[in-house]
Order: C-alpha cells, then sequence, then structure tokens
C-alpha cells in the first residue's frame, strides 16, 4: 500500500496506524510525500516526513512538483499535481490502495466550501484516484473519516510524536483555511459531521442495471433518461476520457433537457449524448478529436500506454503508432468497416486503429498489439461497485488475494477514537 504523507498531524497520525497494521499483517507501506515548491521550508518539511516514515517502519519516497505555477487556480492545480504524482509512484510500487488521511473535520470544510460555491468533490471512505490516465486501477482508501483532527492530535501528543503546522492552514486567502476558521473551536455539529463523512449515493442507477448499460471495447454507455447527476457525470467523464468532471450548472443543463423527453445531441467533458425515446446513448465525440488533434501514440515494446484516456494499448513488436480513426475510414479492410460500422456512425470517427511503420492502410488489430478498454472500469470505480481491494486484483489460478478490510489493531488503537487524510501536503 502506498500511503500520503505531508507531515502535518493527521497523516502522521495515519502513518503510526498503518504502520502497526501494516506491519501485524506482513504489508509493505511505502509513505509518498510531494514538495510543491510553494514554501521556502517546503524542504525541509519533506525531510521531517522522511524521518517519520522511516521511524514507523515505512519506505518513503520524496516527489517534487516542478515546472511553472499558474498565477490563477493554484490550489487546484496543486491538488492535481499531487494526485498524478502520487498515482505514478504508487502505480510505479505495484500499490493498488493509497491511504489519505482526511477526517470529519475535513470533510465538514469541503461542505461549507461547496455551500458557497466552491466545486469541490465530496470526500468518500473508499473511492478511485482522480488522476487520470495515471491513476487508473488505484484507490484511494480514507480511514480517519469518522475521526476529528483535534483527537488525532491528543493521540499524537500521548505518543511522544511531533508534526508538521502549515502556515497555509491558517493564511485567509485559500477557501479551505477560511473554512477551518469558520468552523473552528467546537463548531461542527453532529449532524454536519455525519453528513460530511456520508459518501452520496444514487439507488437508481448502478453499472450494469437500473438502466445503465455499457459496451466496454467500444466504450459506449446506454442509459435511462432518468439518470442520476451523479452517475451521468461519471459517465460523461468516462467516456470522454478526460479528467475533469462536469461543470455543475451545465450537467443541470443536460439533466433538465433529458427530463423533457425532447429528442436531440448535446457534446460536454468530451462526450456526445444522443437522446431519443426513453434512452440516451453517450460515445465520444469525434469532432474533439478534430478541435483537438492527438498526436499519434507510438507504442514501446513491453510498456502499456493509454490512449485518449479510453483505451490502454501493449505491444510486443516495435513500429506501431495509434491514431483516431477519424479521416482514416475508407483506409480500412473491408472486414474491418464492417466491424467498425456496427458502432453508431457518430462513434465511429473516435475509434483507435493501428498504424505500422512506412504503410497507409490502418487496422483495427495489429500483430503483437493488445488493446483493453478503460471505460467500464472507471466507471464501475466511480459508482462504487469496486468495494474491495480484491476486485482490483481478481483472483487467478484459483488463489484469493488478502483483502483490505481496515481495522486497526488492539495494540496500536488510540482508545478514544470512535471510527473505524490530510492530502494536502505542501
Amino acid at each position: 500500500m502506498a500511503l500520503a504523507l505531508s507531515g502535518g498531524g493527521d497523516s502522521v497520525a495515519l502513518l503510526h496506524l498503518a504502520a502497526d497494521w501494516a506491519r501485524a499483517r506482513g504489508r509493505a507501506l511505502l509513505a509518498l510525500t510531494v514538495d510543491h515548491g510553494l514554501n521556502p521550508d517546503s524542504g525541509r518539511w519533506s525531510a521531517q516526513a522522511s524521518e517519520a516514515a522511516r521511524a514507523a517502519g515505512a519506505d518513503w519516497r520524496g516527489l517534487t512538483w516542478d515546472g511553472d505555477k499558474p498565477a490563477t487556480g493554484l490550489t487546484a492545480a496543486a491538488r492535481a499535481a499531487r494526485h498524478r504524482l502520487i498515482a505514478e509512484a504508487a502505480r510505479a510500487a505495484g500499490a493498488r490502495v493509497i491511504l489519505m488521511a482526511h477526517t470529519a473535520d475535513d470533510a465538514a470544510e469541503a461542505d461549507w466550501m461547496r455551500a458557497r460555491g466552491a466545486t469541490l468533490g465530496r470526500v468518500r471512505e473508499w473511492s478511485p484516484s482522480p488522476a487520470w490516465p495515471q491513476g487508473r486501477g488505484l484507490m484511494l482508501l480514507r480511514p480517519l473519516l469518522n475521526e476529528r483532527r483535534a483527537t488525532l492530535r491528543r493521540w499524537l501528543t500521548a505518543r511522544g510524536l511531533s508534526w508538521i503546522e502549515d502556515p497555509a492552514n491558517a493564511d485567509p486567502r485559500f477557501g479551505r483555511s477560511r473554512a477551518r476558521q469558520a468552523l473552528a473551536d467546537g463548531a461542527l455539529a453532529d449532524g454536519v459531521l455525519a453528513g460530511g463523512a456520508e459518501a452520496p449515493t444514487d439507488p437508481t442507477v448502478q453499472v450494469g442495471a437500473g438502466g445503465l448499460l455499457f459496451a466496454s471495447e467500444a466504450g459506449l454507455v446506454r442509459a435511462g433518461r432518468d439518470i442520476g447527476g451523479r452517475v451521468l457525470a461519471a459517465a460523461l467523464v468516462s467516456v470522454g476520457g478526460g479528467a475533469a468532471p462536469p461543470r455543475g450548472e451545465r450537467l443541470a443543463r443536460l439533466i433538465a433537457r433529458l427530463r423533457t423527453g425532447e429528442a436531440f445531441t448535446a457534446v460536454l467533458c468530451g462526450a456526445r449524448v444522443a437522446a431519443e425515446g426513453d434512452e440516451i446513448l453517450i460515445m465520444r465525440e469525434a469532432g474533439e478529436l478534430a478541435r483537438r488533434p492527438i498526436a499519434p501514440l507510438r507504442l514501446i515494446p513491453g510498456v502499456e500506454a493509454v490512449w485518449d484516456g479510453r483505451f490502454v494499448f501493449t505491444a510486443a513488436v516495435p513500429g506501431w503508432n495509434v491514431v483516431a480513426a477519424r479521416r482514416r475510414l475508407a483506409g480500412l479492410s473491408p472486414g474491418d468497416r464492417a466491424r467498425l460500422n456496427r458502432l453508431p456512425a457518430g462513434a465511429r470517427g473516435a475509434a483507435p486503429v493501428l498504424l505500422r511503420d512506412g504503410e497507409l492502410a490502418p487496422v483495427l488489430a495489429g500483430v503483437g498489439v493488445e488493446r483493453r478498454g478503460l471505460v467500464a472500469e472507471r466507471l464501475r470505480l466511480a459508482l462504487d461497485e469496486t468495494t474491495h481491494e480484491d476486485d482490483l486484483n481478481p483472483a487467478t489460478d484459483g488463489v484469493t488475494p488478502r483483502k483490505l478490510l481496515f481495522s486497526w489493531p488492539d495494540h496500536s488503537r488510540p482508545s478514544d477514537l470512535q471510527g473505524p487524510a490530510d492530502d494536502r501536503g505542501h
């Protein structure tokens, strides 16, 4: 497992709890610290995080957010970079689960910010990594969502452990800091805490049932017009292959049109929604590939490569490139054209095809090239169909992997914790 370690109180508490848990079960734990380069003390903080991880018996790796920083939207950009770097490092280490130290206070602060117009997603205990495609197949687990920040710090103090206090947490320029100040001094009511920690549900639509069907290899999603907002947003971002979910007002307008029963087509998040009768069909919008062309993806033998966020390719031999079928349909063989024609007309141009070095005619399948669709997998993760580590690593040859049932060992669990992260870093 991997663990996001900022060095703050919440993540240090999770580090020691998780290290005790992992040690008792023979599990390896890798702590990952991101240096955003935004504070002159960030190097020292990374060193402290390294010392804390190794003292707890975990491996540690430091990650750096390099390059220019945006003049606006810095917090969101830092969050995206943090998730991307952590996901890349976790995958490289062979981890499938990343532990995050969000607390009930974090969830309540996010609720406070959303009520004032912020577009933050709701924090859930078990959710897919938001980094895409770097986070594919990775899940985030937040086992401290029912715990209070003050409780964790009392527990750390009792064990003689220290942590970093980032001055940005008290800087009123940041929305998170304003929320923390507004909810300080015990202002969190039990109802707010419970509401913040609960994962949203959509009981009317589930993957493969309740009106939502999908074709994994083609990356198509078919749904009923009564599809819920959370499910529709997940379908749009999965089919569109991007990382940013639709904005609330645009999603609300699309849902309102669906409820009227009219026949129409609309494009959102790089996906085309075709509504007719009682159903809608969601597919990748081929026109987006014309407006924002995708450079040919050259396959390196033995290396996984993601194309358009929707397909992953692996080649056994050199010389293959992945391109969009748009404007290449006529060059396909009659057999390949017939197979592609099984898709709706609007989806054909967005399908991937293969080009061999030195050849002009594309093919749907190449010798020594494997292709796997990611849309269904991503949608299943986003809609909570994955509930355990087992689901990420299916049993092979009759061997069932161990489940990640996160309960603390008796000797390490704080006596005043009542439930079963902070991932902002520095």
